[in-house]
Order: C-alpha cells, then sequence, then structure tokens
C-alpha cells in the first residue's frame, strides 16, 4: 500500500512538472523574441543576443514586415523572397531562429489583427525578454511595430485573447531599443551590454543583407558609388561605415555602472535597452537574471 503511494505520488509528481510551462522552472534557459518592422532591424540587438546564445538561451528574431519596398529597382514580390533569405542567413550566423511575417512593408498598421500576430509569437516563444523599437521614429513601419508590442504587452498573460495559443502566466520583461529620437521623450538606458567581443559577428549578421546594406540604404543616401565590388572589400567597407551605431560613448555612465570604472570607461561598443513599463519590470534584483554575462 505504502510503495503503490509513493508510485501514484511520483507519477502526479512527473505529470505535473511536465504540465509546467518554460517560465515556471527556476533555472530554465531563457527565451528572448527581438521584435523589428523589417529584415534587418532585429539586427541592431544583434550583439546581446549573441551572448545569450552562447550563455545557453534562446532567440527568435522577427521581422514584422516582409521588406518588400525596400529597394530602388526590385519588384516587390521577388524583394520579400530575397529579403526573407537574407534573414535567414543572418540568424544563421548566430544561431537564431528568424521569422519573417508577411506584412507589406510601408503598409504596417496597429491593427487588432497585426497585434493578435504579435500575441501569438510572443506567446509562442515562450518569452521571457521582448525588445522592440520605442513607438517613436522617423518609419512609420518602425513606429506601429513599437506601438504593436505594447498593446500586446499585458494581452499575453490574458486566457480569453486568442484562446487556441496558451496564454503565458507570467509577464515577460519589454526592453525598448536604443535610437537617438528626443520627442517626445528621450530614450534611457537601464542597462547597457558591452559587445566589443560581438561586434564582428554583428557586423556579420548585416553583412547578410546585401539588398539593404550594399544597394537599397546606400542608394537612399546617395552613396551608391562608394559601395565596393567585392564580397570581402564590402565587408570592410560595412565595419567601417556601420559599427559606429554601436558606439559606447553615450552609455559611459551606465556601462561605468554596470563594469566597473576600469572596464567600462573602456568599453568601445554596447547595445542598451530600456524597461518600458509594460511587463515584469526590470530591476537590480533581477538584472543578472535576465543578462547572466554581466559582471
Amino acid at each position: 500500500m505504502k510503495k503503490a503511494l509513493i508510485l501514484m505520488g511520483l507519477s502526479f509528481f512527473t505529470t505535473l512538472s511536465s504540465s509546467l510551462t518554460a517560465q515556471d522552472q527556476p533555472d530554465h534557459k531563457l527565451h528572448i523574441i527581438i521584435i523589428g518592422a523589417h529584415p534587418d532591424d532585429a539586427e541592431k540587438a544583434g550583439g546581446t543576443a549573441y551572448k545569450w546564445i552562447q550563455h545557453g538561451d534562446e532567440v527568435t528574431m522577427v521581422s514584422v514586415t516582409n521588406g518588400d519596398a525596400g529597394h530602388q529597382s526590385m519588384k516587390a514580390a521577388d524583394l520579400a523572397l530575397r529579403r526573407r533569405e537574407e534573414a535567414r542567413k543572418s540568424g544563421e550566423v548566430i544561431g537564431a531562429k528568424y521569422i519573417v511575417l508577411d506584412n507589406h512593408d510601408g503598409q504596417l498598421m496597429p491593427t487588432y489583427e497585426n497585434r493578435l500576430q504579435i500575441i501569438k509569437l510572443i506567446r509562442e516563444a515562450h518569452a521571457d525578454i521582448v525588445i522592440f523599437p520605442r513607438p517613436y521614429d522617423y518609419h512609420p513601419d518602425h513606429r506601429y511595430t513599437g506601438q504593436l508590442v505594447c498593446d500586446a504587452a499585458y494581452m499575453v498573460t490574458v486566457p480569453t485573447i486568442l484562446p487556441e495559443v496558451p496564454f503565458l502566466k507570467k509577464n515577460p520583461v519589454f526592453l525598448y531599443m536604443e535610437d537617438g529620437f528626443t520627442h517626445p521623450e528621450p530614450f534611457k538606458a537601464d542597462v547597457a551590454i558591452d559587445i566589443d567581443d560581438d561586434i564582428e559577428k554583428k557586423m556579420d549578421m548585416y553583412h547578410q543583407h546585401t539588398s539593404q546594406m550594399y544597394e537599397w540604404l546606400p542608394f537612399n543616401q546617395g552613396i551608391l558609388d562608394q559601395v565596393p565590388k567585392t564580397d570581402a572589400e564590402r565587408r570592410a567597407w560595412l565595419g567601417k561605415t556601420k559599427k559606429h551605431e554601436s558606439d559606447a560613448t553615450p552609455y559611459r555612465a551606465k556601462l561605468i555602472e554596470l563594469y566597473g570604472k576600469d572596464k567600462g570607461s573602456k568599453i568601445k561598443y554596447c547595445e542598451a535597452f530600456q524597461d518600458s513599463e509594460y511587463g515584469t519590470r526590470l530591476t537590480k534584483e533581477n538584472l543578472k537574471h535576465y543578462f547572466p554575462f554581466l559582471p
């Protein structure tokens, strides 16, 4: 009788354990989803994404549109296919899954249907951390991606919203990616991550986006004639012209606070994030849990 009760208890424990979501496990690996508007937008957090993956965590990168308007000459359907493949290769550089939704570039709107897409993605990723753009930007797709994630933030925990996809029992941490916009309010870094050891990986990710780095963006900026011809020359040129976007200088005080004066004052490249206040709050107590590679 005693043995039967023990076996029943073990069976109950096994069943209970298997029914728990990843978020319920105290020592589970982190699940991070990075949501951008276009293929090549989520790469803005690519250095930190690589750190999480090296730590054994799982990163999903998302483009909410298919990028089919981002070229000076290619047809939309052909460009969408090309950019989807470029995104796949970019994720492959660091071992991240890359999802490209089939919404038209330049036409994204903060509709209920699009909000459900975001809710579904965050739930299916079992997200502990959601990284996304602030809803202040020159590009409407960037703004509306930020708004869609904000609108989805609480709803990922509501069982009656999109009931066919299991809800999250714990709201993720929702973090804004850095930007330089000051209206209606400037970005404020709550955490800054040293990516000196990962900057080349980040550039390698961008390098996969040939249609953007070496065709559309240079055309749009009037510097297409400066783009080198060979692959090796292009990669070197990209490093010289794009690394400055990860310049650590604006976040020096935060880096010194987190890494100490000696190291923090020497960091050249970093990625910074701001607590959006829409989910689980980022605190001094849980900072090391969500960013386990901090000292």
